[in-house]
């Protein structure tokens, strides 16, 4: 297996990181299998999304409608709001597998990898590629 490790800054605003360039990148060359996206964070997720036409803004929106910054979460801990952070994983996963051929990932015309992080606290995350040779 052939892992990595990169750092994303997300900053305190950004919900939304297209992060498809980096998993191109390191899957180039690799042949045929699978490739993994994992975050190692309770609080972050990652999926494949359509992006630069509304849908990464929809999500972020969309997320912050279900997970509302209040005070109704039971865990407390850091800015106002954050234990939606720690909800948000059990809807966007922390991983996703993608089937890649010839080392590109075998993505749809317009889906992209993306990291989703609502959590204002932390503003840089781990992303971890595991490529499994098939």
């Amino acid at each position: 297996m052939e892992t990595t490790e990169i750092t994303i800054h997300t900053g305190r605003t950004g919900i939304v990181t297209d992060i498809t360039g980096e998993a191109s990148r390191f899957a180039a060359g690799l042949g045929d299998g699978l490739l993994s996206v994992f975050v190692p964070h309770a609080t972050a997720g990652v999926a494949i999304l359509e992006t630069g036409a509304g849908s990464d803004q929809d999500l972020a929106d969309h997320l912050d409608s279900l997970f509302p910054r209040d005070d109704r979460w039971r865990h407390v801990h850091g800015s106002p709001g954050h234990g939606a952070d720690h909800v948000m994983p059990a809807i966007v996963a922390p991983s996703i597998t993608i089937p890649v051929i010839d080392g590109r990932l075998t993505l749809g015309t317009w889906q992209s990898v993306v990291l989703v992080d609502p959590n204002r606290d932390n503003p840089t995350r781990r992303v971890r590629f595991s490529f499994l040779a098939g």
